[in-house]
This record gives C-alpha cells, sequence and structure tokens, in this order.
C-alpha cells in the first residue's frame, strides 16, 4: 500500500522525540468548538475598512498576523495589558502557516508544508498553550537515480539505506562503514584551504556521488544557481549522517497541531478583547490615505525593502504551488510518503506534498472516508510573494544598509523573517519573538535581543 505514509519513526529514533501522546491546550475546543476546520471570520473583519474600529488609539500596531505578530499581540495583552491592531493585506490570519479543509474534506497548507520542531523548551512550552498536539517525526523520500540511472525511493537527507539502495556495491552494514565510505567519497578543494563556494563545500561534506545525485540540481532549482555560485555556507550545513536514524529534523520536540496551525492563531488572537485583527488592509495604502488610528507602537513584520525607499531591493526566491486533487487514486495515495523529493534535473518542480498523509486530518480523512487525494507540485521562483532571502555576499550587505536605517527608528519594531532577511523556523520565529517581549518587560524597549543570525541557519528550502 501507498499509505498514509508512517509519521512515527523507528526506535531507537522514535524514542527520541519527547512528544508521547496527545499534548497541550485547545481553548475553544475546550469551550466545545466542534470544527476541525478554520472558524469562519466576521464581516467586520475581513472587510478591511479601519473606520469603525471601537477604540481611537491602540497601544501596538501590528502589521502581519504570522507568527511574530501573533506572538507580540498576545504577549502584551496577557502580560501587561496592552491593546493592538493587528492587520494584515491577506484574508485569513496565521500568514504563512495558514492551513484550511479544502472542499473534499482533506487538511491542506496553502504556503506549503510546515513541520514544526524545537530544541527550545520554552517554545514547546509556549504553543502548548493554544492547541493540542501529536508527535510527528517528519521523514522525507526522494526520488534518486542509482548507479544505472534508475529511480529508487530512498530517505532524504541520506542514511545508510540511502547508500546501499543507490550503490549496492558499498554494502554498508553499520555507522563505522558509513564513515569509511564517507571519507573515502569526499574531495577537499584543490587549493587547500576551506570552501570557498557551495559545489566544494558539497563535495567536501558529501563527495560526488550524492552531490550530482542529490544537491546540484537540486539546488539548482532552488535558488536558480548552481552550488558554485552560491556562498559555502548554504552547502556546509548538508547533513552526513552515518547511521539509519531518517527523521528530517533531531530536535526533542517535534510534533503537529492536532486541528492544524491555524487554530493556533484562532486561540491567541480571537477571543482577547484587547486585540483586534483587520484583514485585507494594506499598511502602506492605509497610513497613505491617512486610516490608520493613532498607536504608540508599530511592529511591523514585513519586507524590510518594502518600509523603506531609496535603496535596491533585497533578493528573494518564491514559491509556486500546482495542486491537483484526484479523484481515486490506487490504494487512496498518489505517493508513498507525504513529502517526495525531485531532485534530478528531469522534472521542472522539486518535490511533490501529499496532505493526505499527515496524522493531523480531520477524522473523515483518518477513518478512510474521503476517497481521493489532493498533491501540489512545488517550483521555486524569482517572483511571487518573497519566501526565502537569497544567501550571497552581496545581499547582506545591502541588508546591512537596510538595518541601519531600521535602527534610526526605534519607534518602529522590525521582526519576523521578512523584516529580519531572515529564514526563521517557526520556533526560532517565535522564540525570537518572545524575546522581544522580554526586552520590553525588561528595559521598556521593544527591540530584538540578539541578532536574527544569531538564532543560527533555518531549515531554509527543503
Amino acid at each position: 500500500r501507498k499509505g498514509p505514509f508512517p509519521h512515527r519513526a523507528d526506535e531507537p529514533w522514535r524514542s527520541q522525540n519527547l512528544v508521547r501522546g496527545v499534548e497541550g491546550h485547545d481553548g475553544l475546543a475546550a469551550m466545545g468548538e466542534v470544527s476541525e476546520a478554520p472558524l469562519p471570520l466576521d464581516a467586520d473583519m475581513v472587510s478591511g475598512d479601519l473606520s469603525a474600529l471601537k477604540r481611537k488609539r491602540f497601544d501596538l500596531l501590528i502589521v502581519g498576523a504570522g507568527l511574530s505578530g501573533a506572538v507580540l499581540a498576545e504577549r502584551c495583552s496577557q502580560e501587561l495589558g496592552m491593546t493592538s491592531l493587528v492587520i494584515d493585506c491577506r484574508d485569513h490570519l496565521g500568514g504563512n502557516c495558514y492551513d484550511y479543509v479544502d472542499e473534499s474534506g482533506i487538511r491542506c497548507s496553502k504556503y506549503g508544508a510546515h513541520l514544526f520542531h524545537t530544541k527550545y523548551e520554552r517554545v514547546w512550552r509556549y504553543v502548548r498553550q493554544f492547541s493540542e498536539w501529536i508527535p510527528n517525526d517528519h521523514r522525507v523520500r526522494g526520488m534518486v537515480a542509482d548507479y544505472r540511472g534508475e529511480k529508487q525511493l530512498v530517505p532524504i537527507p541520506p542514511t545508510q539505506r540511502t547508500v546501499n539502495t543507490l550503490f549496492p556495491d558499498a554494502e554498508i552494514a553499520d555507522e563505522a562503514d558509513m564513515a569509511a565510505w564517507y571519507d573515502e567519497q569526499r574531495v577537499a578543494p584543490e587549493h587547500g584551504g576551506d570552501p570557498k563556494n557551495g559545489e566544494e563545500a558539497a563535495l567536501s561534506r558529501v563527495g560526488p556521488l550524492l552531490y550530482e545525485r542529490i544537491f546540484k540540481h537540486y539546488t539548482k532549482k532552488q535558488w536558480d544557481k548552481y552550488p558554485a555560485e552560491l556562498d559555502a555556507s548554504v552547502l556546509m550545513r548538508l547533513p552526513c549522517r552515518t547511521s539509519t536514524d531518517d527523521r528530517y529534523f533531531s530536535d526533542p520536540w517535534q510534533a503537529l497541531p492536532l486541528r492544524g496551525y491555524t487554530r493556533l492563531f484562532e486561540n491567541m488572537l480571537l477571543s482577547d478583547p484587547r486585540i483586534t485583527v483587520k484583514l485585507n488592509v494594506d499598511f502602506f495604502e492605509a497610513r497613505r490615505r491617512g486610516a490608520l488610528p493613532a498607536f504608540g507602537k508599530l511592529v511591523y513584520t514585513g519586507p524590510i525593502d518594502a518600509y523603506f525607499d531609496g535603496l535596491p531591493k533585497l533578493e528573494y526566491r518564491s514559491l509556486r504551488f500546482e495542486e491537483e486533487y484526484i479523484e481515486d487514486p490506487e490504494d487512496g495515495f498518489f505517493q508513498e510518503a507525504f513529502v517526495v523529493n525531485y531532485p534530478g534535473p528531469d522534472v521542472p518542480f522539486t518535490r511533490i506534498v501529499e496532505y493526505k498523509h499527515v496524522p493531523n486530518q480531520p477524522a473523515a480523512v483518518k477513518r478512510g472516508e474521503v476517497k481521493g487525494t489532493r498533491i501540489a507540485r512545488e517550483y521555486s521562483s524569482a517572483t511571487g510573494p518573497p519566501y526565502y532571502p537569497v544567501p550571497n555576499p552581496q545581499n547582506r550587505a545591502l541588508y546591512e544598509r537596510y538595518r541601519d536605517l531600521a535602527q534610526a527608528h526605534p519607534e518602529v519594531c522590525f521582526v519576523g523573517r521578512l523584516a529580519s532577511y531572515k529564514y526563521f523556523n517557526m520556533d526560532q520565529a517565535i522564540l525570537n519573538a518572545l524575546e522581544i517581549f522580554d526586552s520590553l518587560k525588561e528595559t521598556g524597549d521593544l527591540q530584538p535581543k540578539r541578532r536574527p543570525e544569531d538564532f543560527g541557519p533555518g531549515d531554509g528550502p527543503k
């Protein structure tokens, strides 16, 4: 059978996930809300009209209803009694985390798959206040050409099984064999120094066999640049596992929200009388028209290069999703796993996501009552909504100029991945917002405690 793909890893890796069962609290469910889909939003909230606000002044004007904005609105209200007006140009809560239930009953993510994982106990304790969570060991498969050029479904990142499937003569039996195989494969830069670009980094990490089959062309599809054209840092993070651990992440807390990510935002924002949410509101247009209410502090989570004029635009990569509903697939599923990467140059998309596999699907899906399935082919693009900053020296230098401009405006808190030109994982975005709130409590200043890069690398394009 093709599915559903098991959402728990084999032992001993399964036990390394500290989420044991259903954990957390869903306030809406506790009050009797039975819907497994996002709640209908009232007409006033989605009208885009700021003329009939019940308050004439807010402590905070928060631009963006994603993770950073929601955390700050919730914390400032609950701990300090501050009022917030949260505006967003989209027609829904949650930013890129937004998920919904389609007409067939399948829970889907509008902006690509989101997988929560964290090493920060503070973040895990925080998110448990707004949702019930179920354990999930995210594992990715890749359709990769073996030594004969025939496609095989193998674990990504590469494990012992990956290497043995693609190159049977490797005959890897244990971790020592895998480490020795890597040592034989690795190619140090000819100049004798540290890798100067992504290709040198990848070859020094995994060697030419895996580089050519898994990383070279996938990188080109994601960034429209071959590894040799990117910073070494982009590929120095390639995982070189010697074990049989096929989990994509190794963090101690890995889970999915039982009723979807949108439910977190509903619990954080919708029942708090000190928080007002207005959707379909363009901040810049409202400011131009003089439609914004009075406020004490501005929290801006949008692209920093949209806020300031006079400098060149920063470079981003975007994603395009080509969705397809399949009425009656064999065994009820299209593919063998939730996420299947396509790293070869023979297809233009990077991966196919099949939502039906995830364990937080509505009850009807889990009971087998939904016969069809929905897939999304993902394409990387230079145009469209900004998703990923492009890491190269020119963009980093340009962002520093924007950061200098931001620091000259202490009345504005620039927060989140777009305002920081930094790809934050979900838990990093939450922790960053929590630490900004800490700063407000400690100093009265709503500003980051550390630079975005101090959080370390995010997952980035997968």
